[in-house]
């Protein structure tokens, strides 16, 4: 068996339609699915131009978790407790960070230069984070 691609990521979020502001309006993803299967809504961004890696924007609750585990798991999202983790990287770290700052996202840590490249984190409204990196080249 061979794996060859990770396709999709999953986050949790108490709002969708909040989530796709943020996503979309403030970093700049692009809207790759927006799907109503009945039981949930399918709803999945990505970053321009990469369609085959998404990222599902989901509502805790059915299928995957039962009344119950959906509110510990919002009460736990709001929180911060129980957020996702995405990692992204971009060409410049610092004007990226002075563009996310201008749109009012919620940074969590500067930019600062580690071994790997420069770096920063910021949170969504749901408590889910982001690193976002500008990398060194490797070797």
């Amino acid at each position: 068996m061979t794996m060859n691609a990770i396709s999709r990521s999953q986050i949790y979020v108490l709002d969708q339609d909040e989530a796709l502001d943020f996503y979309i309006g403030k970093l700049g993803l692009e809207l790759n699915t927006d799907l109503d299967l009945g039981f949930m809504r399918w709803l999945t961004v990505n970053l321009p131009g990469d369609p085959t890696r998404e990222i599902l924007l989901e509502k805790p609750g059915p299928p995957n978790l039962d009344p119950a585990t959906a509110e510990q798991v919002r009460e736990l999202l709001t929180k911060g407790a129980a957020g996702g983790l995405l990692f992204m990287t971009t060409d410049d770290a610092q004007k990226t960070y002075e563009e996310l700052v201008a749109k009012g996202v919620e940074i969590t840590d500067e930019p600062m230069e580690r071994p790997y490249g420069i770096d920063f984190g910021i949170r969504d409204p749901f408590g889910n984070k982001t690193r976002i990196g500008q990398m060194f080249p490797r070797g």
